[in-house]
């Protein structure tokens, strides 16, 4: 039993930290495919770093450098540059320009934030970014005292897991996989990176159609971040830009399927 909370713990804590990654920062404020109702989209902005630890404008900064220099040597993330292995130290030393370049309104950083009718996160501009680390360190801790230390780990890991997700989507699926279209850069769609994140992994999609909310292209190319966008839009949350959504090939398209929808 008490395994099977732990586990229920991890898996509900890494649910919300990558949701908020891929629903929130990436598919909805990074390339508006979705539309957030504005108090689900106030909970992103004004909540999202305390969930993940990421500020989301300096994200949503680091990921449009990505896609306009992917895979050149002014890609802040690329495999081709530093290797599988030197993903995870490569987005922590452009995360940390990123923010740089932001608080001193650098405009090679600026220019991709100009849409963005919000600040750097508090926490990020008074200098207290480690504050939502402690604090579910802290919760951590406090359920390793109280309950046992597996459940206190299985909150920590699950809850402050975005820079394995990201290395995790960064590396293989640039490095690792198949493509269903021939991009400038050497996106790839990997199967077990889309499993693991909810459909993050099939970037070779989502590099030819940036503005599709959803990243599958076939039909057995389960996205299952689109699948909480279309959850988010039936109870009213949502709107899905459907107009930039990616087609199917012609012969996986049937008379009632949104095209690009999850297999």
């Amino acid at each position: 039993m008490y395994l099977a909370v732990c586990g229920a713990v991890f898996l509900g804590t890494y649910l919300l930290n990558i949701l908020m990654i891929t629903v929130g920062y990436h598919r909805s404020v990074a390339h508006k495919a979705v539309r957030l109702h504005p108090a689900l989209r106030r909970a992103v902005i004004l909540g999202g770093n305390w969930l993940t630890g990421l500020d989301p404008k300096a994200w949503v900064v680091m990921h449009r450098l990505h896609h306009e220099h992917s895979d050149t040597p002014l890609d802040p993330h690329s495999p081709v540059n530093v290797g599988i292995l030197g993903i995870g130290l490569e987005q922590l030393r452009n995360y940390k320009k990123v923010i740089i370049g932001l608080l001193k309104e650098k405009p090679e950083y600026t220019r991709y934030a100009k849409d963005l009718e919000f600040p750097l996160s508090t926490l990020t501009r008074s200098g207290l970014w480690f504050l939502p680390y402690v604090l579910h360190a802290a919760i951590g801790l406090a359920l390793g005292v109280g309950v046992g230390w597996l459940l206190g780990a299985a909150w920590f890991l699950g809850m402050m897991s975005h820079p394995v997700q990201g290395g995790i989507v960064n590396s293989l699926g640039h490095a690792v996989g198949g493509r269903n279209f021939d991009t400038s850069d050497n996106s790839r769609n990997n199967h077990l990176a889309a499993w693991l994140i909810l459909g993050e992994g099939f970037q070779n999609n989502h590099h030819r159609y940036p503005g599709s909310a959803s990243f599958s292209y076939h039909l057995h190319e389960v996205d299952l971040g689109y699948g909480a966008c279309v959850l988010l839009e039936k109870l009213g949350l949502a709107t899905i830009q459907r107009d930039y959504l990616i087609p199917r090939p012609p012969r996986e398209q049937t008379v009632n399927a949104h095209p690009g929808a999850p297999g």
